[in-house]
């Protein structure tokens, strides 16, 4: 029996052996290329650090952001951002899986369609936008004339530059819609079929039982969302030429930061706007689970 117990120790320590080699690669790569980096940018936010000097210099950085009015735009033109985009994805995208989740010809052609645009690099889509709002020769103004309409000079415009990203970011819903199109195949068939003998309509059906099975992954792509839209920085910085103009209606949050910390070589003050951000996802992330889980279903394993 003795010598069991140690053969089975010998086997455990040579599974716990490979575990850690195999592990390894993904392990050095989080040490070298994220618990390292935010170690570093902790540190340098409590300095002035311009890569040729490093002084400590306590929470100036962290004060300075109260009455920089640049950030303090960014902070505002990213929330609007996220406040107009998040709920306007999810909409989008829970529709369009609603619609490809019917029998209907070719589903997984259009599937694939609308998956696709998720997987295009951002500065290949930025420049096809670019292009599609183009004040003078764009598509979209010209769908626009059609019906009478004169769209405006998109990026060009304060007022209507970030009305053009709002739309933009519907571009992205093909992840979103996978994930949702996934719950809602999960969703009983008995469920459906009960409500129709009851005599439930579609709509009733979509928001009693639909909403209510999925409300795990809605609360899931709505933080992850939430978390993309604070971060958003490709396609405006390819966009606006790195600018955030026109008079900074376009300066998001994370624009904001790679411009301090690589045209500005404000290495220490970017740190500081990245632990800011940190702190606002962080608190926000918290604050959304504990307002809404109470009100998610969770299938327990015996239903």
């Amino acid at each position: 029996m003795q010598k069991k117990k140690k053969k089975m120790s010998k086997t455990a320590k040579r599974e716990a052996k490979w575990f850690y080699i195999f592990i390894s690669p993904w392990l050095l790569g989080f040490i070298v290329f994220t618990l390292y980096p935010m170690v570093a940018s902790a540190y340098y936010s409590f300095h002035n650090y311009n890569i040729v000097n490093i002084d400590y210099v306590g929470l100036s950085n962290y004060l300075e952001l109260f009455s920089d009015h640049i950030f303090l735009k960014s902070l505002i033109v990213t929330g609007t951002y996220v406040l107009v985009s998040v709920p306007l994805t999810i909409v989008a995208a829970l529709l369009v899986a609603v619609l490809l989740n019917q029998k209907i010809p070719f589903v997984s052609f259009w599937r694939t369609l609308y998956y696709l645009p998720s997987i295009i690099s951002g500065v290949a889509s930025a420049l096809l936008w670019r292009w599609i709002f183009n004040g003078k020769f764009g598509i979209f103004n010209n769908v626009l004339a059609a019906f009478g309409i004169v769209g405006p000079d998109w990026f060009n415009s304060e007022k209507w530059a970030m009305p053009a990203y709002w739309i933009i970011s519907l571009w992205g819903i093909g992840g979103s819609m996978v994930i949702y199109l996934a719950a809602l195949q999960g969703v009983p068939t008995a469920l459906y079929e009960a409500a129709e003998m009851d005599g439930a309509s579609s709509i009733k059906k979509f928001f009693s039982i639909t909403i209510p099975m999925i409300s795990p992954v809605l609360l899931y792509t709505l933080i992850t969302n939430m978390i993309s839209s604070f971060q958003v920085f490709t396609m405006i910085y390819v966009i606006s030429g790195g600018l955030g103009g026109p008079n900074y209606s376009t300066m998001v949050y994370v624009l904001y930061l790679f411009k301090n910390a690589f045209q500005w070589t404000r290495f220490g003050y970017a740190s500081a706007i990245a632990w800011i951000l940190f702190l606002i996802i962080s608190i926000l992330t918290v604050l959304m689970i504990k307002a809404i889980s109470k009100k998610v279903y969770y299938v327990e394993s015996g239903d």
